[in-house]
């Protein structure tokens, strides 16, 4: 018997940023996201010795555990042993034995929320095996406390909440952690025409995006900041942004990505460089309106948006400099989790 899951990555279309305390306790935060079709997948299969054998195919990291309550510190295995370690601590109160496979769709690091959905991915699964009681912001939430409290990873929290919801949402994150997720009703030509003009590329570099928030955050700290400044921008372009998403007047996001990415720019040192800054400059002569990083910044993936027939110019360029276009598609799906006999 196998248990199975799967959690979609997201683009992070506007508001990236304000998801992080202390800026989202204190003013509230507002983001704009959306799930593609790339995922992260995690197979458990129970065992009838007393190993926990964690196999992350992406980075080809192998490693076999005695099992018990708490799985020992591996650095390369933090996020799968963090979600076992909770499991066993809140509900099972025992040692359980299994084979843990991940593997995802992206690399590690490139801005899709990759960290964060993994996890939430890894909860899927203990929750179709032992059938625990948890709804879509149970997980989520689950998902925040394991990153954040238990392996002190330093984020924001739209990631766990768009793997495990799926779709196009507009998220609201307040004080004490309260998050509401709206689901966005998006006609489905519309959906169709924003990623036809909405194009998704690779930076071939990957970062640690918990270096650049903990800058982040410290700059919250400063009242009167630039950060906290930008991050009011941030939150004001998410709402025209869904605005104009709604409405289907596609030509009027142009002008919140661009303010947008202005903004993000000066929430942390890093967030963008000269790579960066090149890829950025080359899209906007070549044809592209508006884009930003998806994520943290510092490298990963970036978005454009393309008007009319400059996205085949817009790739030819972008191919030019060694940058990969990545074909997605937007889905509704978000968390999926089921047995196989197989």
């Amino acid at each position: 018997m196998k248990y199975i899951s799967k959690a979609p990555f997201r683009i992070g279309i506007a508001g990236g940023g304000t998801d992080v305390s202390p800026y989202s306790d204190e003013f509230g935060g507002a983001v704009l996201n959306a799930s593609i079709d790339l995922h992260a997948t995690v197979v458990i299969i129970p065992r009838e010795d007393d190993k926990v054998i964690i196999n992350a195919i992406n980075n080809g990291v192998k490693h076999e555990f005695k099992a018990t309550d708490e799985l020992e510190e591996f650095s390369d295995l933090k996020l799968q042993i963090g979600v076992y370690n909770r499991i066993v601590k809140d509900f099972i109160k025992k040692p359980l034995p299994c084979e843990i496979i991940t593997t995802m769709d992206v690399p590690t690091g490139s801005g899709l929320g990759t960290s964060s959905t993994l996890v939430v991915a890894c909860i899927g699964a203990f929750v179709e095996w032992l059938g625990l009681p948890l709804g879509e912001y149970d997980i989520a939430q689950l998902a925040v406390q394991i990153e954040r409290e238990d392996l002190e990873m330093t984020g924001g929290k739209q990631d766990q909440y768009a793997a495990t919801f799926g779709g196009m949402n507009f998220m609201e994150f307040f004080e004490e952690n309260r998050v509401v997720v709206n689901p966005l009703r998006i006609k489905s030509e519309v959906l169709r025409d924003l990623e036809f003009h909405l194009l998704l590329f690779y930076t071939e570099t990957q970062r640690e995006s918990s270096s650049i928030i903990d800058v982040q955050r410290s700059n919250f700290e400063k009242k009167g900041s630039d950060a906290i400044l930008a991050s009011h921008q941030l939150k004001e372009q998410a709402f025209k942004m869904k605005e104009a998403i709604l409405k289907g007047n596609l030509s009027k996001i142009e002008e919140p990505l661009q303010v947008s990415w202005e903004n993000k720019k000066k929430l942390a040192n890093g967030i963008s460089n000269d790579a960066i800054n090149t890829i950025y400059d080359t899209a906007i002569k070549a044809g592209a309106t508006g884009g930003k990083i998806s994520g943290a910044g510092g490298g990963g993936f970036m978005i454009f948006y393309c008007p009319f027939n400059s996205r085949f110019d817009v790739i030819k360029a972008m191919g030019e400099i060694g940058v990969k276009w990545q074909r997605y598609r937007f889905q509704n799906n978000g968390l999926e989790s089921w047995t196989s006999q197989q």
